[in-house]
């Protein structure tokens, strides 16, 4: 399987003679920042964990304004020089949307105290990894057996209790595509996932927003979905019958990566704030129940939950080259708002 990268659009920029060049964070500054954070687990574990690390560390102020990765982009887009906000959170593609659309800062990485505890592999000159994120199937064991892969998902018993959502995340797009791959499909081409989503579509429990999806589970409303393992691990937590499957073709694994925003008037404050994020205190309060984040942080060691035991194992999980899906994936979204909409 492909190795795990930033994209190829953007070359690794190496650190090794960054750490004598390192620029010292005053101990304490004043001022706020505002980051874009993804609704759900990551909004409610940042308010948690991320908010007052900051304050008591730097005396900075976060704001966070949840949204997905391609509503950031496009937000950001929209404002035409006047970001609404001062960091991206954002996956594989809508990343290189970001880039190459001349939205994000160039990233300078000496700002960055905790960086030598990042793999440099995670780290490039337009951002930095803070959390790695697995995809698999999520489903009620006490109502259904385990999932053996996607294709289970449109048989019974599962599909009559299947929850699906669109292309507008990272997870809902993967899943997908790892659907059409196994009905003969490819990265580039998910019409055999429209086809048998189609033949389905009247017997299958619920089709939400990507937001909704953890509501209609935890009510019961649909017993198996597509997900990430945030999302899995806050149900969980909540006390809902949750468990998290990896298909038998493997589970799809990227890097959730930070950039400043282009124009930003908080830059100072935005690297304090990456800094915390990436820090082995949050880091390691993050990966712990109820959220399970992955870290990158090095000196956080990988919990017994967690889908991987080290860093290095993220090469063998599935990955995908969103150099090729990006141009197609808007038509994707549409497509399957028109089509599966009911």
């Amino acid at each position: 399987m492909p190795r795990l990268s930033l994209g190829r659009r953007a070359a690794l920029l190496s650190l090794g003679g960054l750490a004598a060049a390192s620029i010292a964070t005053p101990a304490r500054a004043r001022g706020s920042v505002t980051a874009a954070i993804y609704p759900g687990a990551w909004d409610e574990a940042f308010r948690t964990h991320v908010v007052p690390a900051l304050k008591r560390a730097h005396n900075v102020d976060l704001a966070m304004e949840p949204l997905f990765a391609v509503d950031q982009v496009n937000k950001v887009q929209a404002a035409r020089g006047a970001p609404p906000f001062d960091v991206f959170v954002l996956d594989p593609g809508p990343r290189i949307t970001a880039i190459e659309r001349g939205l994000c800062e160039p990233f300078d990485a000496r700002q960055i105290p905790n960086r030598a505890q990042v793999p440099e592999r995670m780290i490039d000159q337009w951002g930095i990894g803070v959390s790695v994120q697995v995809v698999g199937i999520a489903y009620n064991p006490r109502k259904l057996p385990v999932p053996k892969g996607w294709a289970d998902l449109f048989r019974e018993p599962f599909v009559s209790r299947l929850g699906i959502t669109g292309f507008q995340t990272t997870f809902g797009t993967v899943s997908l595509i790892e659907i059409a791959k196994v009905f003969g499909g490819s990265e580039t081409n998910v019409e055999p996932a429209f086809v048998e989503l189609k033949k389905v579509l009247p017997r299958i429990a619920a089709v939400g927003a990507p937001a909704a999806m953890p509501g209609l589970f935890q009510q019961g409303q649909c017993d198996v979905m597509y997900t990430n393992t945030q999302n899995v691990a806050t149900l969980k937590e909540r006390g809902v019958d949750i468990a998290f499957a990896i298909p038998e073709t493997g589970a799809p694994a990227f890097l959730t990566t930070m950039h400043l925003v282009k124009g930003t008037r908080e830059a100072a404050n935005a690297y304090r704030y990456i800094d915390t994020v990436v820090s082995a205190g949050v880091q390691e309060a993050l990966s712990k129940p109820p959220f399970n984040f992955i870290p990158v942080n090095q000196a956080v060691p990988l919990g017994a939950d967690m889908p991987m035991r080290s860093l290095d194992e993220m090469a063998n999980f599935v990955s995908h080259d969103w150099s090729k899906i990006n141009p197609l994936r808007s038509d994707w979204i549409q497509r399957f708002n028109r089509e599966m909409a009911r």
